[in-house]
């Protein structure tokens, strides 16, 4: 027998390097190590070598040519796959990182590099006191979206550092536990609910002194609009392939920050990636609400959303109103009646029944007794050569299908035709001031959609109407409980498209210091002069005028939900079996095949009818089945597939929540039905 130390020792060298800020101290180390050593042994014997007396519980191993960290501290370095050659460096979990929220302000904070992106949102959320992390994330602004700006701005220096507001010294960004008090159900109003502004508890979410009171308040309160030099300078997309643009970065939400190539001192978006706010509270929730609408205002000015002139006028009339609010004193603002907070609890109050299912009483008469719309419409077929027939006739709306009839009197016999609205598209068509109120139905058949339009007579016949359309086409009957709320909502937002029928005159334009180009996007101020413009704007504030601050953000956010395209993010894909390219929406609650060229939507896929999807990772190929058989797959070409599996697996795991389950988030079951199997 030939003991072992004939053929030399067990033990080899390891080569480190210790990320530290200690000049007069090497940086470059090499440690005597055995397969069987852990990664803990291996900490303690690195430590020991470099003798500097400080914390370094932050610290642990990232493997450079792996892209992988070594948390798992008692595996060995054989289970690790840790070799000679292996280059590990010693740095801190935590690091500064660059975020840009939605109202365009940069802040500076800690963040772990190390955790999932998933927990790190987390994180980032409670330092910022955003409720609802689930519903964000972090986004990696492509390359396509920056040459414009850099175009611009090739001679002019950039303002890196003016905007930028620290937050480094937050509990959550130095790595300390975030106070649970956050998210309790007992908690005590941290914001006034009618002006937005923190009440003095909020400070106890941040560190600590006037400065941290101060940066609460810029995130939860807007300021004025940027110049229309400097809005025309930011990346506009013009067609569907570069909305796709916009969607193409998000980060993996089950990797770290550093496994994905970011660096310290990098810059990232945080945005809501996932159009389901859920629980909107204004005694809690100011910052997040701010949020909300601030990326709703600037997806309307930078036209990532489509919308008429008259919902245009309708936005820059709340952001004007908005803009005018903010710059009251702080005494007038203090000064709000309470009748105007009471008018805040009543709306709760009743969001929070309809949340809930509505009045006790009425579920034995939901149950029993399904409500019908029985009116006489106009039926609007269109036909070749750009004809449209246009015809009345006698409509019944039943469940969750449209009949309809020659006339009231033939109701009673076979229907000349049958429509089943679910899992339609239900698109307004809606000018107040041309009296026009049509409701446009695009119905999945065997070889695309069949386009069908109905106009209504009046406002309050269309909000019934679109009401029992929006709620079909999700497979829910007019007893559900949200019907009614529904109505409402529909009737509010033509109550503010209505301005022409006001008896109050809007105010002279010379008399308003007003700079209408700065609430329009760039489409609308080549379109009309400043004076026009102006004049516009007063005419659509005069219905908003007596809203409250957050009643304001909040019906921006609601205008801006109703638009066809809310929700919609974008990809380009490749259909199995399909010699072109096409584009992909990927909604709450559905997907929709969109046509490229035309923008018309070809085919819709409701999340309720889906059994499985799955991800075929050799090829890259995304495979959904639903009901009855039918199944797509498809490849995505504008980004990579896993974020559209992300995306579905997403808002899957979003329709879960309730508000008996609000307090924890089931992080393990997110990772399931969003991380997949590579």
């Amino acid at each position: 027998m030939v003991s072992s130390t004939e053929y030399g020792s067990h033990t080899w060298d390891l080569a480190l390097t210790v990320d530290h800020q200690h000049e007069d101290v090497e940086k470059e180390f090499s440690v005597q190590v055995t397969g069987d050593l852990h990664v803990g042994g291996l900490m303690l014997k690195l430590v020991e070598q470099i003798k500097i007396a400080k914390d370094w519980s932050d610290y642990a191993f990232w493997w450079e040519q792996k892209k992988c960290w070594l948390l798992k501290t008692h595996w060995t370095l054989d289970k690790c796959g840790v070799q000679a050659d292996a280059k590990l460096i010693f740095t801190t979990q935590h690091k500064m990182l660059r975020l840009r929220l939605p109202n365009m302000k940069t802040v500076r904070l800690r963040v772990s590099f190390s955790s999932m992106v998933f927990r790190a949102v987390s994180d980032i959320c409670k330092t910022l006191n955003i409720r609802r992390s689930e519903e964000l994330s972090l986004l990696k602004q492509s390359e396509g979206t920056l040459k414009k700006k850099k175009k611009k701005d090739k001679n002019s220096k950039e303002p890196a550092t003016e905007d930028i507001l620290n937050l480094c010294n937050s509990p959550v960004s130095a790595g300390l536990p975030a106070n649970p008090g956050l998210y309790s159900k007992t908690m005590t109003p941290v914001y006034d609910p009618v002006s937005g502004s923190p009440a003095s508890s909020t400070i106890t979410w941040f560190s600590d002194g006037s400065s941290t009171e101060q940066n609460c308040s810029i995130l939860a309160l807007s300021h004025p609009n940027c110049s229309p030099e400097t809005l025309a300078e930011m990346y506009q997309p013009r067609t569907l392939a570069d909305k796709a643009k916009l969607n193409a970065g998000w980060l993996d939400s089950s990797r770290s920050l550093m496994e994905q190539g970011v660096q310290e001192e990098d810059q990232l978006l945080l945005r809501f990636k996932y159009y389901t706010f859920f629980d909107l509270n204004p005694k809690y929730d100011a910052v997040r609400i701010n949020q909300i609408y601030e990326q709703a205002r600037w997806a309307i000015l930078l036209e990532e959303i489509d919308c008429t002139e008259e919902e245009m006028l309708i936005f820059a009339a709340l952001q004007a109103y908005h803009v005018s609010k903010l710059s009251l004193s702080s005494e007038t603002q203090d000064s709000t009646c309470e009748s105007e907070v009471d008018e805040v609890e009543a709306a709760l109050s009743n969001l929070e029944v309809t949340l809930e299912g509505g009045n006790k009483s009425n579920i034995l008469e939901d149950i029993t007794d399904i409500p019908k719309l029985a009116d006489n419409l106009k039926l609007v077929r269109p036909k070749k050569l750009a004809l449209k027939a246009i015809k009345t006739y006698w409509f019944v709306f039943r469940d969750t299908s449209i009949f309809y009839f020659k006339n009231k009197e033939s109701a009673q016999g076979e229907p000349i035709e049958k429509l089943n609205l679910k899992g339609c598209e239900v698109v307004p068509d809606v000018n107040v001031a041309a009296k026009k109120f049509g409701i446009k139905l695009l119905i999945p058949v065997a070889d695309g959609m069949n386009e069908v339009y109905l106009r209504c007579d009046n406002e309050d016949q269309y909000a019934r109407w679109m009401a029992a359309c929006v709620l079909a086409s999700k497979g829910r009957t007019m007893a559900d409980s949200s019907y009614q709320p529904e109505v409402q909502k529909i009737l509010s937002f033509l109550q503010m498209k209505n301005w022409t029928m006001c008896s109050q005159t809007a105010s002279e334009p010379e008399n308003v210091d007003m700079k209408p180009e700065c609430f329009v996007s760039p489409r609308y101020t080549k379109k009309f002069k400043s004076k026009q413009l102006t004049a516009r704007i007063l005419e659509a504030h005069q219905n908003i005028s007596q809203m409250s601050l957050v009643e304001a953000k909040l019906r921006f956010i609601q205008a801006w939900q109703s638009l066809p395209e809310f929700g919609l993010s974008y990809y380009i894909v490749r259909f199995k079996g399909s010699k072109k390219d096409d584009v992909l929406g990927v909604s709450y609650n559905r997907l929709i095949r969109i046509d490229m060229a035309t923008g018309d939507p070809i085919t819709t896929w409701r999340f309720s009818n889906m059994k499985q999807w799955n991800v075929n990772w050799e090829i890259r190929q995304v495979a959904i089945e639903f009901d009855q058989n039918m199944s797509i797959a498809f490849t995505c070409l504008s980004a990579d597939c896993k974020i559209i599996h992300e995306y579905i697996g997403g808002y899957i795991f979003l329709s879960t929540r309730s508000k008996d389950h609000n307090e924890t988030l089931d992080e393990e079951l997110f990772h399931k039905l969003t991380g997949g199997q590579e």
